[in-house]
């Protein structure tokens, strides 16, 4: 017996519309899969059974041959709209009522073919780089004494542990980018404006964007393209491309460890062989980039915690957003981003590429951060995540791409930055690193 639970959703789909299998199989294994191993990983807030399988029979009236991701049961960070489901963004202060419509970026996946399952545990207002709260704490399904990270922590897990093949997750200082390095998956956070973003009370001044997260570059591109609504081909020849690689952390004083330098150069050494014009090279970050990011940072979570009651927030929460009052004015008129965007732009017109670690460190502990006070938070998230945030400043392009293993076995993982305009190029790149370096998609919880 076929089993479609670890296949691509490139795969399931080819066999759906080739009625190979009908949407309803492919779904229905899924959910047994969350059913029998969601308590110990913490994927997902809540998990829509009997409305996904009704949705996948309802894909049966459709022209199923017409459907990108037909019968491909996908995950939604709960911070996007879903009809009929709350919208709670990992908090108690947020109300439980049913959205009326989907999200735009939903919608383009149901109209796909794509049957929603659930909706994602994210950490309160998606503030964070670990994922846990009064909803549910996301673990790595590859060390599950680990965070999945965040915030879209509970979309990577669940397509790590092999519970969807396909999540819907968004990504303002690396919240994509994050969990799919710990996770080993592909993330791409597309330039802005690239695809719909409506996230929050205004997208974190525009620094936040909708984005997959998937176990293959294939599959990062097939969803890519249904949520920027274009055809993104791969190239039909190789395209030698040059590429910087740096393992300085963007943040002063903190430092990126030995398994992700190894992992940035060896990756770097294999794109070299394969014929790109590779060599060492730091952006020119300016000292005043670790401020600006905590400054955006906190001034994002402060409009949107505007109209919640704060009595109902968790205490990390409540102390981000008050420090971000007093940015919100300032983070507004986007001086520095526009000033970072100048720093580093000819930087990218003299290299198509940029490959630094993904991460500095392995994730934290899969404990109770939101129970934590707020210093001790940012000082584990700035530790162990500094490379994500200067791309979501500039508004460019960036990806996770796995690469190699931590010494417990866990994924290790690469981030690759382009020009605006170059998420194509991006993907292209990071087949090729998947080509080269091959990595397991899913984690065994068996």
């Amino acid at each position: 017996m076929t089993t479609w639970v670890g296949r691509t959703a490139t795969e399931i789909a080819a066999a759906v519309r080739e009625q190979r299998v009908t949407p309803r199989e492919v779904v229905a294994e899924h959910l047994a899969r969350i059913e029998r191993f969601d308590g110990r990983v913490g994927a997902f807030r809540t998990v829509r059974a009997e409305a996904a399988l009704a949705e996948a029979d309802e894909l049966l009236s459709r022209d199923l041959g017409q459907l990108p991701l037909a019968g491909v049961p996908v995950a939604v960070k709960d911070n996007l709209a879903v009809r009929g489901e709350a919208n709670r963004n990992g908090s108690a202060a947020t109300p439980d009522t049913p959205a009326g419509e989907d999200h735009v970026t939903v919608a383009r996946l149901r109209a796909a073919g794509a049957v929603v399952v659930g909706l994602t545990n994210v950490p309160e207002l998606c503030v964070f780089g670990t994922t846990e709260g009064v909803h549910g704490t996301a673990r790595n399904p590859w060390d599950l004494s680990r965070t999945a990270g965040g915030s879209s922590g509970g979309s990577a897990a669940a397509v790590a542990a092999g519970m969807v093949p396909l999540a819907l997750g968004n990504d303002g200082m690396g919240s994509l980018r994050i969990p799919a390095a710990n996770c080993g998956l592909v993330a791409l956070k597309p330039g802005h404006g690239v695809v719909p973003a409506g996230i929050g009370h205004g997208d974190w001044f525009g620094m936040s964007e909708n984005g997959p997260l998937a176990t293959t570059v294939e599959d990062a591109r097939l969803m890519f393209s249904v949520l920027a609504d274009t055809e993104q081909p791969p190239p039909a020849e190789p395209v030698t491309r040059s590429i910087a690689v740096s393992v300085r952390s963007p943040l002063a004083g903190v430092r990126v460890t030995r398994p992700y330098t190894i992992a940035a150069r060896q990756a770097a050494a294999l794109l070299s062989e394969a014929g790109h014009r590779v060599r060492p090279a730091n952006p020119p970050y300016p000292v005043w980039l670790s401020t600006t990011s905590l400054a955006h940072w906190t001034a994002g979570t402060a409009v949107d915690a505007e109209d919640l009651d704060p009595r109902r927030l968790a205490r990390r929460t409540r102390v981000h957003a008050a420090v971000g009052r007093r940015f919100v004015t300032g983070v507004r008129t986007g001086v520095r981003r526009e000033q970072l965007r100048a720093r580093l732009a000819p930087f990218f017109a003299e290299h198509d590429v940029l490959l630094t670690p993904a991460l500095a460190r392995r994730s934290p502990a899969s404990v109770a951060w939101h129970e934590r006070g707020w210093l001790r938070n940012i000082l584990a998230n700035t530790a162990y995540s500094p490379m994500t945030p200067p791309w979501n400043l500039t508004g460019w392009p960036a990806m996770a791409v796995p690469f190699g293993t931590l010494p417990n076995g866990a994924p290790c993982a690469v981030q690759l930055v382009g020009r605006p305009g170059s998420e194509a190029a991006l993907l292209d790149v990071a087949g090729q690193l998947e080509v080269l370096n091959p990595w397991r998609r899913t984690a065994r919880l068996d």
